[in-house]
């Protein structure tokens, strides 16, 4: 059985890959950054060992710090950090737009490049990157979010070519509309109006997209590679 590390682990969709691994990992690192207590019950609820790990991703020395806390290098990676906050460009500040940039891209790619040598070495490893419809095609007041996830999709297929021959995956999962935390902000009218502008009729579950998840990690999807995979209810095709 192999070792898994989760970032973002507190989230919906975080919990959701975390319990959709549990049967099928020996050890899942349950990262989380402000939700300690809401990690550590979710490592107890979890059918393997599970150890929770703190960082903040938003800073340029998280991914340092989340390394420090692992034993060893995970097997299989899945980056679910993540937020969005739907403002206009021009009311951005300067911190804002680069805390976003770091979470959403520079850790992915700081994290990626943290565990390659080991992975490489070993001639195994599956990477996720959780991105967003956005980073597909763009959003208005989700400029600057769209842009790291768009760079992120750039980084994974570019790693995809360069890895790929060491028997190494990475691939990236975007969710559409998904019922979680990150829809809050609408009201129910908005979000009804959302689900009836999707071709299936409603919000996602953050379970259909651990599904990807989990699916893109096992062998029956060794030939993926350098992929996208949208679950969005053909609201983007």
């Amino acid at each position: 059985m192999r070792s898994v590390l989760v970032t973002g682990a507190t989230g919906a969709i975080g919990q959701a890959v975390c319990r959709s691994f549990q049967f099928e990992a020996s050890t899942i690192y349950v990262h989380f950054f402000r939700n300690e207590k809401k990690a550590r019950d979710l490592c107890a609820s979890l059918q393997c060992d599970a150890i929770p790990v703190y960082a903040n991703l938003g800073k340029i020395d998280g991914v340092a710090t989340l390394m420090e806390q692992l034993p060893n290098i995970p097997d299989i990676v899945v980056y679910c950090a993540g937020n969005s906050q739907p403002q206009l460009l021009q009311d951005i500040s300067a911190q804002q737009l680069e805390e976003t940039m770091t979470l959403h891209l520079t850790s992915a790619i700081k994290l990626t490049q943290a565990v390659m040598p080991q992975m490489i070495h070993h001639q195994k490893g599956v990477i996720t990157l959780i991105t967003s419809i956005w980073g597909l095609e763009g959003a208005s007041m989700e400029s600057v979010y769209a842009a790291a996830k768009s760079g992120v999709h750039g980084f994974m297929k570019s790693i995809a070519k360069e890895v790929g021959r060491s028997k190494v995956r990475i691939n990236a999962v975007a969710p559409g509309a998904i019922n979680s935390d990150m829809l809050s902000i609408y009201s129910e009218q908005e979000l009804a109006e959302l689900a009836d502008d999707i071709p299936a009729g409603r919000l996602g579950r953050p379970e259909e997209v651990a599904h990807a998840v989990l699916f893109l990690s096992q062998e029956r999807s060794s030939y993926i590679n350098g992929q996208v995979l949208s679950v969005n209810g053909a609201w983007h095709c």
